[in-house]
């Protein structure tokens, strides 16, 4: 290789990895580190190290410091790695200047993909789709228009939309602005955050899809041929950062990955690349010939292991031998070819975090006390963590990168799981739990997945992680010596949170004599911060930080009264904002710290004197608060509730009772204790948008023809958890009590939460089975649910009973038969097929009343109480789940 030494302008596991594959190629390397990490972990793999002035990301920042530190320890290359500077066109035309070779593509290649809209512009004019949006960057009163206009456009006052940055990725300077909240705070959010991580605020809005798949193609290029490297599934996600990465995308139908790669490679010709990037999309989840171009990365990627693991190439290896100005051909690479390689492989992102319930990530900062790695065939570690050592809360939170490799995609999920079982951390939190629950869901080993799935999902995936964290077995880490490690210079208190920066500020005077110190402090010194929350003035109390990281602003001043949930603090942590509020009412009497200052979590940030704080609010406002006014976002959904309810639905109400029938809500209020019922999934409808009209769909289908929730039954006599019962009732009133896709999910958690929480169920089966007619997002068998087998889980466990009435047919007719007694109303029909499939099957036309009579299913002891109504029916199910409730007073 005719580059002799290169600067790795970088920290962390990309230093690391680049420092890898630069020493196999005989290239000696310079690293470089802020005045907060001078003995980073990725520091003794290189040959010199440089120091830089600032920080944090600050010292990694400045495209001119960079390139003077290349420059001075001669080197005559420079490596970006990726985030930071990597997509920097001032850098890559720094080094240009010095006449130091950038490893990436030219700055015009940066100008062009760094910009998002002039991205979008180009994939435009090459009749690629993109998402609806503005091609410029906008401000806020520009993203409120297009806001506004999009909504008008689908019969709404504004619309679900996405800021981005116009410049970096990652997830930061990103917002998801739903349709009722409020766009100019996320704008500034977002903007600082873009400030922050890529030193510009511009941001442009997009139309947000609700249901997609995140799928990237690999390309590389020498500036005059391109070619691809497969493509990756990137759609597990969290805050808009990856989780889960797998190579090659799985269940994409073969026309549409032709379809990415073509417009992959066009977009690379175009921009006649030189380097690596990845051509980002996102694909419709319910329709998977429908998609849109996001972005051009004109990068390494942080998931470009799983690339290297099932291709074989070394992208790091492509990128340097790019920067000397070799063709593909010489790189063992054909032009314009597709490589998709062989296998599968996949790539966990382990961060040092704490998930919360609603899918946010908050950072955990303890010292690492040990660490232990999986390994076995196929698996691969990329880190840079070290025992001794605290996260640096001023950068991303990402610790270890775990690339499982197999023959297929189900032995890769396997193999991540086992090995997630053998990874050790202890210290700091990981996300390793929340990871392993994530594999186990059938969703994920099915590759059915969405952008939101995580967050939907967080609050049960939490519960998982929780249960599979107190089932590992763990070893102790027990306290060694400085010296017996061989890792740290000095012993910290690891019971203290404040050691590692007590430690930190001792640390320029007590060197160590090892390659390591033990956790050098990642901020600075906190003199300004209370260590106690009873620190404050007489009288006040501290208000603690929900995590630790850096004080960005106050949004209050001393004296001002708040209000619980005002919010009082920015703080930001791995470089993404965080807002502390406030956890009690009164008047702010002191701040413990200062915008710039770190803040540990649990400490205090300011002092608020409890106190009543309504007269003071109500004078600053100009009119007062009218507590009856009904917002138009509240009313819209209180609207959509009252569509589902009997008195909205009257012609269907009368049809049903000129057949001497009750109807499923009349049923429920009947068994149910007055305001007792809560109701899961009221709004949901049909699974038929693509076909229906979504106001139809609310006016006839709704809950999707099933009312699902937790009630009291008999609540007078059995008070607390005894009375409650998991009800279950499908609506005839509504396709025929049909099963649909939706209300087969209201089953599968409902019936989930009756086996937790030991609830009996009740179900109500009056309905035709199976429903033929639904089309959204439904793949592979209609039966492709939990319900039936949760269902028959249940039996022994908890009592269940089943009431039919009318028509019961085909799934409906299942699950009844699965319960513990059976109860039906003259004139039931009871059947595993209705009248069509026994048709279907050969063996003749029958009437519906021919199938299953009473006379029958009574004799055969299939039913098991004959009653005269629903009526009756409901008075004898209470009775017999009373048997099980417990001794009346």
């Amino acid at each position: 290789m005719n580059l002799r030494r290169l600067l790795i302008a970088n920290r962390g596991e990309v230093a690391i990895r680049i420092a890898r594959t630069a020493r196999e190629l005989g290239l000696a390397t310079v690293g470089v580190h802020g005045e907060d990490e001078p003995d980073a972990p990725h520091l003794a793999l290189v040959d010199a190290v440089e120091a830089l002035e600032g920080e944090g990301p600050k010292a990694l920042l400045d495209p001119d410091a960079l390139v003077a530190a290349a420059l001075k320890s001669d080197c005559d290359a420079l490596h970006p790695g990726y985030g930071l500077l990597s997509e920097s066109p001032a850098l890559a035309r720094a080094c240009q200047d010095a006449g130091i070779s950038f490893v990436g593509p030219p700055a015009e290649t940066l100008e062009l993909f760094g910009d998002k809209t002039r991205a979008k512009a180009l994939a435009r004019s090459l009749e690629i789709p993109v998402l609806a949006g503005p091609t410029e960057p906008c401000s806020l009163e520009e993203a409120e228009r297009f806001r506004a206009t999009l909504g008008h456009a689908q019969g709404e006052s504004a619309a679900a939309v996405l800021l981005k940055a116009v410049s970096g990725g990652g997830g930061r300077g990103m917002r998801r602005v739903d349709l009722h909240e409020d766009l100019a705070a996320a704008y500034g959010a977002a903007s600082r955050e873009a400030e922050l991580a890529f030193g510009t605020s511009e941001l442009y809005v997009e139309a947000f899809v609700t249901r997609a798949r995140h799928i990237e193609v690999q390309l590389v290029g020498d500036g005059r041929a391109v070619m691809s490297l497969g493509d990756r599934e990137c759609t597990l996600q969290r805050q808009h950062q990856k989780l889960i990465e797998l190579a090659p995308a799985p269940n994409l139908p073969q026309e549409t990955r032709e379809a990415l790669h073509s417009a992959a490679l066009a977009l690379g010709r175009a921009s006649r690349l030189q380097g690596l990037a990845t051509v980002e999309f996102l694909i419709d989840a319910d329709d998977g010939s429908r998609f849109f171009f996001l972005e051009v990365n004109p990068r390494l990627q942080v998931e470009h292991t799983v690339t290297e693991e099932v291709t074989g190439v070394d992208c790091v290896a492509l990128q340097l031998g790019l920067a000397e100005g070799l063709e593909l051909e010489a790189l063992g690479l054909e032009a314009d070819e597709r490589r998709m390689g062989q296998g599968a492989a996949a790539q966990l992102r382990i961060h040092h975090e704490r998930m919360q319930a609603d899918g946010r990530a908050l950072p955990s900062a303890s010292p690492v006390r040990l660490v232990h790695w999986p390994g076995g065939p196929g698996i691969r570690i990329d880190s840079a963590l070290l025992p001794g050592r605290a996260p640096n809360i001023r950068f991303d939170s990402l610790c270890a990168k775990l690339i499982v490799r197999g023959a297929h995609f189900d032995d890769v999920i396997r193999r991540a799981r086992r090995a997630l079982d053998e990874f050790v951390v202890e210290g700091p939190d990981t996300n390793a739990a929340f990871l392993a629950a994530l594999l186990d869901r059938p969703e994920v080993k099915a590759a059915r997945l969405t952008t939101r799935f995580v967050e939907n999902e967080a609050a049960d995936l939490l519960d998982a992680a929780s249960q599979i964290e107190r089932g590992w077995r763990r070893p102790v880490a027990q306290p060694s010596s400085a010296a017996s490690t061989g890792l740290a210079g000095a012993q910290i208190n690891d019971q203290d949170p404040l050691a590692v920066l007590d430690y930190g500020r001792t640390a320029k005077d007590v060197r160590p004599a090892t390659t390591h110190t033990a956790a050098s402090s990642p901020v600075s010194s906190p003199t300004a911060l209370a260590s106690s929350i009873d620190d404050g003035p007489p009288g006040t109390l501290g208000l603690p930080a929900p995590l630790q990281g850096t004080i960005l602003s106050f949004e209050v001043e001393l004296g001002d009264p708040v209000a619980v949930g005002q919010p009082i603090a920015l703080v930001e942590a791995m470089k993404m904002e965080h807002v502390v509020t406030a956890s009690i009412s009164g008047i702010v009497r002191a701040f413990a710290a200062q915008p710039g200052d770190p803040v540990i979590e649990g400490h205090p940030i300011a002092f608020i004197e409890p106190g009543e704080v309504a007269a003071a609010t109500a004078a600053r406002n100009e009119e007062p608060v009218d507590l009856n006014f009904v917002r138009d976002d509240l009313q819209a959904v209180l609207d959509r509730h009252t569509t589902g309810l009997d008195r909205a639905r009257g012609d269907a109400v009368t049809r049903r009772h000129s057949r001497g029938h009750r109807t499923a809500r009349e049923n429920l209020a009947d068994l149910v204790d007055p305001d007792s019922f809560v109701e899961y999934g009221a709004v949901v409808v049909a699974a038929q948008r693509r076909r229906r009209a979504l106001d139809d769909l609310i006016a006839n289908t709704p809950a999707d023809g099933m009312l699902a929730g937790i009630g009291r039954v008999n609540g007078a006599l059995f008070p607390g958890h005894a009375g409650q019962a998991v009800v279950v009732s499908y609506d005839y009133m509504v396709l025929a009590g049909t099963q649909g896709a939706q209300n087969h999910r209201k089953k599968d958690r409902l019936f989930d939460l009756a086996q937790r929480q030991r609830l009996p169920v009740v179900l109500f089966a009056e309905g035709g089975g199976g429903r033929p007619g639904d089309t959204d997002g439904i793949g592979g068998s209609g039966l492709d649910c939990l319900a039936f087998a949760l269902f028959a889980g249940l039996s022994g466990l908890v009592p269940t009973v089943g009431i039919a009435n009318g028509r019961c047919f085909a799934g409906n007719a299942a699950l009844l038969g699965c319960c513990d007694v059976v109860i039906a109303c003259e004139g039931s029909n009871i059947g595993m097929g209705g009248p069509a499939m026994v048709e279907g099957g050969g063996l003749g036309v029958f009437h519906p009343e021919e199938i299953g009579p009473m006379n029958v299913q009574v004799a055969n002891g299939v039913v098991d109480l004959a009653v005269a109504d629903e009526a009756e029916a409901v008075a004898v199910a209470k009775q017999y789940l009373s048997y099980f409730q417990g001794p009346t007073p």
